[in-house]
């Protein structure tokens, strides 16, 4: 039964997911103000596509920087908490009971 509350949950999700990304292509065919087609951006010029181009570009190794540094950061507690159970387990005060 688990299983199949799992698949129909990820089922939701994604079509979720396709609906909502879709929304602004579909809003795009609307006639706003006797512009037809445009997005909600506005005109998309040869300058627009390639700044957007460019910022993806610089996205990507930001993200992998970003994510680096949390996996850093969550190693590094890791192997503190690792290094205090090893020391509470090496001292003679912890050792026993009441």
């Amino acid at each position: 039964m688990r299983h199949k509350t799992t698949r129909l949950l990820t089922t939701l999700v994604a079509t979720s997911l396709v609906l909502l990304l879709s929304a602004p292509v579909a809003l795009a065919g609307i006639d706003h103000g006797g512009v037809s087609g445009e997005g909600t951006y506005g005109e998309t010029t040869d300058r627009v596509v390639t700044n957007f181009g460019f910022a993806v570009i610089a996205f990507f190794p930001l993200l992998i920087f970003v994510l680096s540094m949390l996996q850093w950061k969550l190693d590094k507690r890791r192997d503190a908490r690792k290094a205090a159970v090893k020391a509470r387990a090496k001292n003679g005060e912890w050792k026993g009971g009441w």
